[in-house]
């Protein structure tokens, strides 16, 4: 029987966004051992995007081939499929239809591609390397610039019979509600919870507040970061804004619980940044609506990844996962 010494093995993580694509090369405990980035949008196909990750990666790859073993890509990328490999009408992105990715990174680097999308990814990442090591049940959510979900269940993530389960960030939680700007849905938790969701938010209640802090900032520079500093100064419709976002964002935790009793909520991203402001009231209307047998049972746990580096690792967890 041959032993494989996985301390020899390396992976390649990319991640890709609208506008940038992050990569790394990391060792199967997780440590990155060179990373980089392109411009995703500069590159008028997905064929030119690939050559040019290729010709940025190759330097790297030489650098590291002597002794390791170059073992696959894992690709965390907005609707992505990890059942076909492919990208499918991802809305901001340049490439527009479905995308044979997986297949086509596979083609250019000559070794096996694995595909998710970037929420799974960072569910993957933190199951390996980060807070969730040993829970076999838990929700990630990313609460970014929009909120991003990956469920794990019984150890596995959860993909449903077509690969896109998990996307809580759009599930209804104020029917005729707030209109989300890229759907058109009402009332879907993105639209209240993510950082663009609080910027809407406090946008609203300083005109409703003319006394507010938040009347000094320039419209265009509203955001989750300076409203937290309004609210760090004591300024009550500041603390008000995230204490509307934390109820709404503890009532889809509750039906989130409901729905699959995991061991943890492990939350990521800039929002929870703002710490008790939004925690506590998330906390609060998260257990007041849970039944009885589900109260003071699940964790909220802050991700243990660094945020500049947790893209790459989740999608570098696909390597060894897959």
């Amino acid at each position: 029987m041959s032993v494989i010494d996985l301390s020899k093995e390396i992976g390649i993580g990319i991640d890709i966004g609208g506008t940038n694509t992050k990569y790394g090369l990391v060792n199967h405990r997780g440590e990155i051992l060179e990373k980089g980035n392109i411009k995703t949008d500069a590159y008028p196909t997905i064929e030119s995007f690939i050559d040019a990750l290729h010709n940025a990666l190759l330097p790297i790859i030489s650098k590291y081939q002597n002794g390791t073993k170059l073992v696959g890509i894992g690709v965390g990328a907005p609707n992505g499929n990890y059942y076909t490999g492919t990208i499918e009408y991802a809305p901001n992105l340049i490439w527009k239809g479905i995308l044979p990715i997986a297949e086509l990174m596979t083609k250019k680097f000559g070794i096996p591609c694995a595909l998710t999308n970037d929420a799974n990814a960072a569910a993957m990442g933190e199951m390996m390397y980060g807070a969730a090591r040993g829970m076999k049940d838990f929700i990630m959510i990313t609460l970014g610039t929009g909120v991003g979900s990956g469920i794990v269940s019984n150890g596995n993530i959860m993909y449903g019979h077509d690969g896109f389960a998990g996307e809580l960030g759009h599930i209804i939680v104020r029917p005729g509600g707030r209109k989300h700007w890229s759907t058109g849905h009402h009332g879907p938790l993105e639209a209240y919870c993510s950082a663009t969701g609080i910027t809407i938010t406090a946008k609203k209640l300083r005109v409703e507040n003319p006394d507010s802090l938040l009347n000094e900032i320039p419209e265009e520079q509203v955001d989750s970061k300076s409203v937290f500093e309004a609210a760090e100064k004591g300024d009550a419709a500041a603390i008000e804004v995230f204490r509307y976002t934390g109820q709404i964002l503890g009532e889809a935790l509750a039906n989130f619980i409901m729905f699959s009793s995991p061991e943890a909520i492990i939350l990521f991203g800039g929002v929870i940044k703002a710490g008790d402001y939004i925690m506590r009231p998330t906390k609060e209307h998260m257990e007041k609506n849970l039944l009885p047998i589900f109260q003071n049972k699940v964790k909220l746990v802050f991700s243990e990844l660094k945020e500049a580096d947790a893209a790459i690792l989740g999608a570098s967890a696909l390597v060894w996962e897959s």
